[in-house]
């Protein structure tokens, strides 16, 4: 036997104790093809990261490296300890949050903010491994669920029509259109197009393209300039254990951590249910090892912020490589092993600029729509709350008051409809803390 053939029979056999590839009914070949399927698909994350959280403040080289580090991290822990084809990295729409409601919004330093991510990512790992996690998604309304879904997609594409130049603000009107004449704006709608045209022939790594094809046009249009594309990774020193967690403990941020649990929560769960059950991965449609794969998104959400980005979360961008037939931990291993490989194209990663990426926000956001149909609009009790909840996200720029005036809406109209039974106590909770907030302590 040649010893080539050998090597490939030590790795065959190493994956097939690993990651049971026969059990599951696959193979090495189709598991490393649906891995990089899986990157191209999610690897924008790498360029729309730093654009956003540099807004606010954050060196963009370091969190470039945060972000291809906590992606790693956290996909590594889902494939070796969970066993699932699905992908992590920092979040869109919490990274949002974080940059601009959080940061700019409410004036806290970003060190701050990397500490309420530490904190909500602790206690999503204390639910983790408890059990609680079933008693909490059960106790919160489907309808409110939607809804902050909903409310994150409106953030996130007014986020990008700004980063595009497409809405400016206005002293007179709040906003208006912009300058659809200036470069940065119609190499976006460019780009937008494309990624939509792209995603509807199921070209694979659509976002990517259409982010590298804006970026390429701004070389020429724009007055961008190229520095190149490999270069060793950049230093991590700026955001490495930044985090303050002793001031994110302050009364003052109390509904940052809270929304930053309740969204990684949900958005987790959701994610991980959908990917799994396109996969087939559903025993009596649930997961077997959902604890597993909630405790590897909650420790990589306190690694995350340990090295200097927003909350990490699985990715439902996964099922694009559950689609090439990935159905084990191996596909997601070779996605943490693709992004660590992609911390030496910092050089590239730096001259994307904000008009690059906004296309692929605002495609995100139109896809984060589509669960608007799922609200039963006959029973007002239930579809108010929930628009209240996905209006004010948006017009306030803030997740944590929508979600506030969401919950209190929603056990207000309950109690005085007479219908105060159907509230969970988790929601009567939240309603309270949020309630006692705006009385005693304020906005």
């Amino acid at each position: 036997m040649l010893p080539g053939s050998q090597n490939r029979g030590a790795v065959v056999s190493i994956a097939e104790k690993l990651f049971k590839l026969k059990e599951a009914g696959s193979d090495v070949r189709t598991e490393v093809v649906a891995g990089i399927t899986t990157f191209l698909t999610m690897a924008y994350i790498i360029f729309v990261n730093p654009a956003i959280l540099g807004d606010a403040g954050l060196p963009k080289e370091a969190v470039f490296v945060a972000t291809c580090l906590a992606a790693a991290v956290g996909t590594a822990i889902m494939a070796l300890y969970a066993n699932y084809p699905i992908g992590m990295a920092p979040g869109m729409g919490l990274n949002a949050y974080f940059a601009y409601a959080v940061v700019l919004g409410m004036g806290i330093k970003w060190p701050v903010a990397l500490g309420a991510v530490f904190i909500s990512g602790c206690l999503f790992l204390i639910v983790s491994l408890l059990g609680l996690r079933e008693a909490i998604v059960n106790g919160i309304p489907r309808s409110l669920r939607i809804a902050i879904t909903v409310g994150l997609g409106l953030f996130l594409g007014l986020i990008a029509l700004k980063s595009a130049g497409i809405v400016m603000a206005n002293p007179n009107t709040m906003v208006t259109v912009g300058d659809l004449h200036q470069p940065p704006a119609l190499l976006a709608v460019v780009g937008f197009l494309l990624i939509v045209t792209l995603d509807r022939l199921k070209v694979k790594g659509a976002i990517l393209i259409g982010i590298m094809t804006v970026t390429v046009l701004s070389f020429f249009f724009a007055g961008n300039q190229f520095r190149g594309v490999f270069s060793a990774p950049p230093s991590l020193d700026a955001t490495f254990l930044k985090l303050d967690v002793p001031g994110a403990l302050g009364v003052g941020v109390l509904n940052v951590v809270l929304v930053f649990f309740l969204v990684e929560l949900f958005d987790a769960t959701g994610t991980l249910m959908g990917v799994a059950s396109r996969a087939g991965l559903l025993v009596s449609g649930k997961m077997e090892r959902l604890n597993k794969a909630l405790l590897a998104d909650s420790t990589a959400i306190v690694a995350g912020s340990m090295l200097g980005t927003s909350s990490t979360t699985a990715y439902l961008e996964s099922a694009s490589g559950v689609q090439a037939g990935g159905r084990t931990g191996l596909t997601a291993l070779v996605v943490a092993l693709l992004f660590l490989a992609a911390l030496f194209i910092a050089p590239l990663a730096g001259v994307v600029p904000p008009y690059a990426t906004a296309p692929a926000l605002l495609f995100v956001a139109c896809l984060m729509l589509r669960d608007l149909g799922d609200f039963d609009w006959n029973e007002t009790t239930e579809c108010i709350p929930a628009a209240i909840t996905a209006l004010l996200i948006p017009f306030t720029y803030s997740i944590a008051h929508g979600i506030a005036f969401g919950f209190i809406t929603y056990a207000a109209l309950k109690l005085l409809t007479g219908r105060f039974r159907e509230v969970k106590p988790i929601v009567w909770v939240i309603a309270i803390v949020f309630s006692f907030k705006y009385a005693y302590i304020g906005a």
